[in-house]
């Protein structure tokens, strides 16, 4: 796989991580029969930080991928 494949797949497994984060709080809430912001905001918080760092990680490297497979074609 070249850099530019992998720097897009990796920003692909980014905006999956990020939605996957949202998508479980909305199932978290799917008995709750009022919603308003601040309940979501707390669901939100139940469902922890660790797919918000994975999916920021995975777009800095996906980012840094697309980026040296630019600069390695303008060398060439």
């Amino acid at each position: 796989m070249s850099r530019r494949g992998a720097g897009i797949a990796l920003i692909a497994v980014a905006a999956s991580l990020y939605s996957t984060r949202y998508l479980s709080a909305a199932i978290l809430g799917s008995g709750v029969k009022s919603w308003n912001a601040e309940l979501f905001a707390a669901m939100l918080e139940y469902t922890g930080p660790n797919l918000l760092r994975l999916s920021v990680l995975s777009l800095v490297a996906g980012l840094f991928y697309l980026a040296w497979s630019g600069f390695g074609s303008v060398r060439k």
